[in-house]
């Protein structure tokens, strides 16, 4: 139930950036089959059942195939006509409210996050408040990944391939599975939560994708994009672009998996290249040692997965404010002052963003105030303005003022509409004071 042109403005006003519907693309959740079979001439069958949404529930659709698909191979079309009339049945996903799904004769429990949530505080977690029998299938979140199980090759690189994220470079992720390809690409891109990643991203790309030969040509740069791939022949065919990350079957050395090591592009040459970050770049900022040492030490203490991923989604949440914080404060400062928003003429236009004199202003309102990070956070912030992630932050930061400059402009106009009332109706100032804010609020509305 997620077409319905009614509801849409209401989800994508109350639902957070990371979580809003994809105009451009659709998801496609997979459920692979393969069976041995010596009657089939490859000599096994093989089959999937995908489903497709706009929205990016990765753990609530995962959850949904991991129920649907056994018995739809087993009794085919049936089971897919009795599992779409129960869905057609679901409540709208409406941030902010617990959900009970019912499905197959299992009720799944999951919230769907909102705009107004703390930032890195714990979700609610759902309870069986209907005492519903049976036990629901409580899922903690509908779209978070275990971050530190697809991180767990690159942990001592998080903090490179967060700036590799900020600033839209292109990335390849060549991986041993769809599955450690689909989630690795859909964890780099979330780590930049609160913050929108802006550029396109394929979890999964193949050969016989649309697009392979406009990524693979070399008459033009790549394109700012994430790749997710298994083939070992994209080595070849993306030699020229700028980062690859190599990754392969998870091997553990001491109490740490085993890290890929930082290697020269010019290595990449064979099919059979070594697992490695295939890279020449250099971070702006200093690498936080404490970081892998908090996370060593919960694996000393036999820390549970969730909680190392915790950890680091919370890693991320902090660095991306630090830098998102002063961002945020210079553009209010752009914002006309609410004295000069008069109603007998047009609202004050909102000042243009200079980079040279926001730049100006990290001396004694910058990152250093919230982050012990040291760095270049300048030459930072210099390149971010480059990317397609400024500019989506810019355009919607500036959607946003705009509305609430139409919303002053309009109160103000209420304010002295209702004046003039008061004055000749010979009204009592005192009588007016509630109605008058009642009538600004309804045509603000």
């Amino acid at each position: 139930g997620e077409d319905h042109p009614g509801e849409e403005t209401d989800y994508g006003r109350d639902a957070p950036p990371g979580l809003q519907r994809e105009a451009a693309h659709y998801f496609g959740y997979v459920y692979f089959r393969q069976v041995k079979d010596p009657s089939v001439k490859r000599g096994y069958f093989q089959k999937s059942l995908v489903l497709v949404s706009r929205l990016p529930y990765v753990n609530l659709f995962q959850c949904l195939l991991q129920l649907i698909a056994p018995e739809y191979f087993d009794k085919l079309d049936p089971c897919l006509e009795a599992v779409c009339s129960e869905i057609d049945q679901w409540p709208l996903p409406v941030p902010g409210r617990m959900l009970n799904l019912p499905l197959m004769g299992v009720v799944i429990q999951v919230r769907v996050p909102s705009r107004v949530d703390k930032l890195g505080s714990s979700p609610d977690k759902p309870v069986n408040q209907e005492n519903l029998l049976p036990a629901p299938l409580v899922l903690s979140s509908v779209y978070e990944l275990d971050l530190f199980r697809c991180f767990q090759p690159v942990l001592t690189h998080v903090q490179l391939l967060w700036e590799l994220m900020l600033l839209a470079e292109p990335l390849v992720v060549l991986a041993p599975s769809p599955a450690v390809s689909s989630e690795t690409v859909l964890a780099l891109t979330s780590c930049l939560a609160p913050l929108k990643y802006c550029c396109d991203y394929r979890p999964y790309f193949t050969i016989h994708d649309s697009e392979f030969k406009e990524y693979t040509t070399r008459t033009q740069a790549p394109p700012n994009i994430v790749l997710g791939v298994t083939n070992p022949f994209f080595i070849k065919t993306l030699q020229h672009w700028p980062h690859i990350l190599r990754l392969g079957e998870l091997k553990m050395a001491g109490d740490l998996p085993k890290q890929v090591k930082m290697k020269k592009l010019a290595k990449l040459r064979s099919l059979d290249a070594k697992p490695g970050l295939y890279s020449s770049y250099k971070t702006f900022l200093h690498k936080d040692k404490g970081l892998l040492k908090r996370l060593l030490k919960g694996i000393h203490k036999k820390r549970s997965s969730e909680a190392q991923s915790a950890l680091l989604r919370r890693y991320f949440l902090e660095l991306t404010q630090s830098f998102l914080i002063p961002l945020e404060h210079y553009m209010a400062s752009l914002m006309p002052l609410q004295k000069a928003i008069t109603p007998w003429k047009n609202p004050p236009p909102i000042r243009p963003f200079q980079q040279e004199e926001f730049l100006r202003t990290l001396e004694h309102a910058g990152p250093q105030l919230t982050c012990v990070i040291k760095g270049d956070w300048i030459g930072l912030y210099r390149r971010f303005f480059r990317s397609p992630n400024f500019d989506g932050w810019y355009r919607q930061r500036h959607k946003e003022m705009t509305h609430k400059l139409e919303v002053l402009h309009l109160e103000a106009i209420s304010e002295a509409v209702c004046g003039e009332g008061r004055e000749a109706a010979g009204w009592h100032p005192a009588c007016w004071v509630s109605s008058a804010k009642q009538g600004c609020r309804r045509v603000s509305l």
